[in-house]
């Protein structure tokens, strides 16, 4: 058996096929117990040492200076310390026979910002892997959230208040809100083989209150959501070949909220790499169309979302530079009908901007800046993705951050 730790950035988001970069008592125990079984492991015939498991994770903090009009009307400054999707966890994996492993994984997230972990909570899940693809039952992204790398700011892990995935998606909802940006529970997932760098997802999420429900309104189910039949499905067509990435993504939740009878998102991504083709001219290319719709118990509110963005080498670093649109929503609904940010009628539409810049450090270590702004039009309340930030309709939070990351 083989205990290692990695040297290169693992855990996280997954970026077709491959992982992207994203202290507490239970690290020690899980690390004991892994050596203690890696020691046992070594006193066994060499033919029975077909497994290996990674200790992995990552973190990621960032100073923040934040604003946004309050309710009282003011727009006062605040700034704090965040951890933005700092993780540990471990991975493994068991040649089982006849071209077949079994895989796993068990990923926690870390607030390294006040100390503390949960277990559990990120992605977690075991499966079989084989040529014919893989199979897993767990808890993790859905294959919409596989859009969000190809245009988001990879630079910067497509976390803090510098994701994304702050409009598109309605990324800071939790499921049972209508957000589409979401990591779920008791999911079934299938991912096909990568053939000529085309790729497909597919993955259905049962909404039921086994282990540890959450509520109507969490990402994992509860006994109501278990009544209605509530469920999840979500799939994904992926090509990323040379220069180009491109990638298509459906998602339907089917009485996910009980006010609701269902809620659509259909959001189409590509890429072009200016430098696969020509080193002399080294800057990447990304563009997002989304399509949201949802029921609601007076007709249909839908939302068109459009953006770019451009990835260009400097000073030994990154500039990533977004803007993103989200129109007035519009639909049978009545006007002032709202699901999360999302409003029917006019005056709901709002503008993402963003700017920022990475430097590496080493392999597993980097530094970044950024500056991100949502301008809410005078009836729209979009905030941020991650580290959200509660504003009024018409607000306009915006955010500077500095932050640094480590992998290990």
């Amino acid at each position: 058996m083989n205990v290692s730790i990695p040297t290169a950035c693992s855990g996280g988001r997954r970026v077709r096929g491959a992982y992207h970069p994203r202290r507490c008592s239970i690290h020690c125990r899980l690390a004991t117990l892994m050596f203690a079984v890696a020691g046992a492991a070594a006193a066994t015939p060499a033919h029975a040492q077909l497994a290996n498991f990674k200790l992995y994770g990552s973190l990621n903090l960032d100073w923040e200076l934040i604003s946004g009009r309050q309710s009282d009307g003011t727009n006062p400054t605040v700034n704090r310390v965040s951890s933005n999707s700092s993780r540990f966890g471990l991975r493994g994996a068991e040649y089982i026979g006849g071209g077949w492993n079994a895989i796993y994984q068990l990923e926690s997230s870390v607030q390294a910002d006040t100390g503390g972990s949960s277990l559990g909570t990120r992605e977690t899940f075991f499966g079989l892997q084989g040529e014919w693809g893989t199979f897993k039952l767990g808890k993790f992204l859905t294959p919409y959230d596989d859009i969000h790398p190809i245009f988001g700011n990879a630079p910067t892990l497509t976390t803090s208040v510098l994701s994304t995935a702050a409009v598109w998606a309605q990324g800071s909802l939790t499921k049972g809100q209508g957000g589409f940006d979401a990591r779920l529970g008791n999911s079934i997932r299938y991912e096909s083989p990568t053939v000529n760098g085309l790729s497909a997802e597919l993955q259905y999420s049962t909404r039921d209150a086994s282990g540890n429900a959450d509520g109507p309104a969490g990402d994992n189910g509860d006994h109501a959501s278990e009544l209605r039949h509530a469920n999840v499905l979500s799939l994904g067509g992926f090509y990323n070949n040379g220069p180009v990435e491109l990638g298509i993504a459906y998602e339907r939740n089917y009485k996910v909220r009980a006010t609701g009878k269902y809620d659509d998102a259909f959001s189409i991504s590509g890429g072009y790499d200016f430098g696969a083709a020509n080193s002399a001219f080294n800057v990447r290319l990304s563009g997002v169309y989304e399509r949201l719709k949802y029921g609601t118990l007076g007709g249909d509110i839908t939302r068109d979302f459009y953006g770019i963005s451009a990835t260009v080498p400097a000073g030994g670093g990154l500039i990533y530079a977004f803007w993103g649109r989200a129109n007035d929503g519009k639909g049978s609904a009545p006007d002032g009908t709202q699901v999360g940010a999302l409003a029917k009628g006019p005056g709901t539409a709002s503008e993402q901007w963003e700017l920022s810049y990475t430097y590496n450090l080493s392999l597993r270590s980097l530094i970044y800046v950024g500056y991100v702004r949502i301008n809410n039009h005078a009836n729209a309340a979009y905030t941020f993705n991650i580290n959200d930030y509660t504003i009024a309709p018409g607000g306009k939070p915006s955010g500077l951050a500095l932050g640094m990351a480590h992998f290990f």
